[in-house]
C-alpha cells in the first residue's frame, strides 16, 4: 500500500514511518524522480520543516460505552476517552479505526488526537438509565486513557469521579505513570473491590522500547509505577503484551520484575497485525531491524496460518502452531514458578448506586 513518505528527522518520537493511505482513500501518492531535480527540492524544503506536532481535536459523542460479546476477550463493557494515541505503539491493533475518520492509521494516529469532551455527561446519562446493569468496566483498551494530552484534558479523572460517586467497579490499563496522579480516588476505590489496574510492560530494554513505544513511559518507571500502586493497596496485573517472535525476547525478566515490584496478575497476547497495521508494521522492521525482518514475519506468518493476522476469535490473540505453543509455555511457566494469577482480581458490582439515587428519599 503506498505511504506518503516523511523525512526522518521529522518522526524522531514518532512509532510509524509514514502517513500511510488508508484502505478507504480513492487517491494514493508517491514521490518520483521526474528528472528536473523534484526530489532534490522537495528534500531541501523538507530538511526546513519543524518536528511533527500533536494535534488535538474535539468530539461531542452520543454513547461512550462499547460491549462485545468475544469470546476471547474477559470483560464485555469498555470506553475510551481518546481516539488516537500518542504513545506511538507501531503494533497498536486500534490503528485501522484511524481509517473510519479519514486519517492515516500511521502518522496521522499518534499525531492528530480526538478527545471524547462530553464523556462524562453521557456517562452519566447511561449509567441513570433504568434498564442499565452495571458490570466491570474496561478503561483504555483501545487507545492509552492516560496518553500526555490527559495532563491537561482529564477526561480519564472526569471518569473515575464519577465512577467513585456512582459505587461502579472498572479496571484500566496503560503504559503510562501519569495514573498514579488519581491515587486519591482509585485507592479508596480498590480497598473497597471497585478498581484495578494493570500496566503493560513490553520489554526491559529502553532502547527497544524508545522503538517500540516512542512515548510511552520508560520500562523502569511502569516497574515504578506497579510498585507505587501496589503499596497503595490497589490489584494490579501486568501485561506482557504484545509477544513479538525475535523482538521482544524478555518475557520471564519482566514478569520476574513485575512480580518484585508487586503485579500479582499477568497476561500476554501475541502481537495482532490487522488491515494496516501489516505493512506499518512491516515498514518498522525494515527501518529498525532489516537483518531480521524477514524472520521476524516468518514467524508471525507460522502463528497466522501462512498470513499477516487471522481474526479468529480461536486463535487471534494467542497465535496457533509451534512458535504459539512456545510462547505459551514460556508464559505459563513462568508465571506458575513466580505465583501469579493464583487469585482472581473480583470487583464488586452490588455497590452500584445510580446516578441522582439518594436511597429511599429518590421515590417521592
Amino acid at each position: 500500500m503506498p505511504a506518503a513518505q516523511v523525512p526522518i528527522h521529522i518522526i524522531k518520537g514518532r512509532g510509524a514511518a509514514t502517513r500511510l493511505a488508508h484502505r478507504f482513500s480513492k487517491d494514493e501518492r508517491n514521490a518520483f524522480d521526474d528528472g528536473w531535480g523534484t526530489l532534490e527540492d522537495g528534500a531541501a524544503d523538507a530538511a526546513e520543516l519543524l518536528p511533527l506536532a500533536t494535534e488535538v481535536r474535539f468530539e461531542d459523542v452520543k454513547s461512550v460505552l462499547s460491549s462485545n460479546d468475544s469470546p476471547d476477550i474477559p470483560f464485555d463493557r469498555s470506553l475510551n476517552p481518546y481516539r488516537g494515541c500518542e504513545h506511538g505503539c507501531i503494533y497498536c491493533f486500534a490503528r485501522p479505526t484511524h481509517s473510519y475518520l479519514n486519517l492515516s492509521p500511521g502518522l496521522d494516529f499518534e499525531t492528530k488526537l480526538i478527545a471524547k469532551r462530553n464523556l462524562v455527561e453521557v456517562l452519566r446519562a447511561e449509567l441513570g438509565r433504568k434498564s442499565y446493569r452495571p458490570s466491570n468496566l474496561a478503561i483504555g483498551t483501545a487507545t492509552d486513557c492516560y496518553q500526555p494530552i490527559e495532563r491537561e484534558l482529564r477526561l480519564t479523572r472526569g471518569v473515575i469521579e464519577l465512577l467513585s460517586e456512582v459505587r461502579h467497579p472498572f479496571a484500566l490499563i496503560t503504559k503510562s505513570s501519569a495514573v498514579e496522579r488519581d491515587l486519591d480516588l482509585i485507592a479508596p476505590m480498590a480497598a473497597d473491590r471497585l478498581a484495578a489496574v494493570y500496566v503493560t510492560v513490553t520489554t526491559l530494554d529502553g532502547e527497544l522500547a524508545r522503538k517500540l513505544e516512542p512515548r510511552a513511559a520508560a520500562p523502569h518507571r511502569r516497574l515504578r509505577t506497579i510498585r507505587t500502586l501496589a503499596e497503595a493497596g490497589v490489584p494490579v496485573g501486568v501485561s506482557v503484551a504484545p509477544q513479538i517472535p525475535f523482538i521482544t525476547e524478555d518475557m520471564e525478566q519482566v514478569l520476574e520484575a513485575a512480580w518484585e515490584a508487586g503485579a500479582r496478575s499477568a497476561f500476554y497476547t501475541v502481537v495482532r497485525l490487522p488491515w494496516e497495521v501489516a505493512p506499518l508494521f512491516k515498514e518498522w522492521l525494515e527501518l529498525h531491524y532489516p537483518q531480521r525482518a524477514d524472520r521476524v514475519m516468518a514467524r508471525i506468518h507460522e502463528m497466522r496460518g501462512g498470513k499477516d493476522y487471522d481474526a479468529d476469535f480461536a486463535t487471534r490473540m494467542k497465535g496457533a502452531g509451534l512458535w504459539a505453543d512456545l510462547i505459551h509455555q514460556r508464559f505459563h511457566k513462568a508465571t506458575s514458578r513466580l505465583g501469579f494469577n493464583r487469585e482472581r482480581i473480583a470487583l464488586d458490582t452490588g455497590a452500584f448506586r445510580p446516578p441522582g439515587a439518594r436511597g429511599q428519599g429518590s421515590l417521592f
